[in-house]
């Protein structure tokens, strides 16, 4: 894995429902630019947007655990379609490898388990699980919430 090569890791979830568009998006890009945001209109909460920067170190922990996951190895022909609960999408570059995935939102490992593809679909899960806490780990080192009152 060249240091140099391209990267870039982008990851949405959301649906549109009787609070409009819900959804949360991440992005990391090549130069170590994170992109956050979070639009969530239950009980008229506002969007949340971050920028940060990251390390080269932190980038290089990314990669280790997307690589590590074997996600690229994975196809998702035989994943659940988006439907009414909503979609995700999962879009990795790195080096000459470029994948893109759309899947239905997953409620739990039952849903995981009763797919056409359980082990792909759990191997993905699994990833969005791991790259959502490093995400909001790296928010919340960078962005204190002040308390109210």
């Amino acid at each position: 894995m060249a240091e140099d090569a391209d990267f870039y890791v982008r990851y949405y979830v959301g649906h549109k429902g009787k609070f409009g568009h819900e959804f949360l998006e991440f992005e990391f890009n090549p130069d170590g630019k994170l992109r956050y945001a979070n639009n969530s209109h239950y009980k008229n909460e506002t969007l949340i947007r971050k920028e940060a920067f990251v390390s080269p170190a932190v980038l290089k922990e990314l990669k280790r655990i997307i690589i590590d996951s074997e996600v690229l190895k994975e196809d998702d022909k035989h994943w659940p379609q988006p439907d009414r609960v909503g979609k995700q999408e999962l879009e990795i570059v790195i080096g000459n490898d470029h994948i893109s995935f759309t899947t239905s939102k997953i409620g739990s490992l039952l849903d995981v388990q009763g797919s056409q593809d359980p082990e792909g679909l759990r191997i993905f899960y699994y990833l969005v699980q791991d790259l959502k806490c490093f995400v909001f780990s790296l928010i919340s080192l960078n962005f204190k919430i002040k308390p109210i009152g």
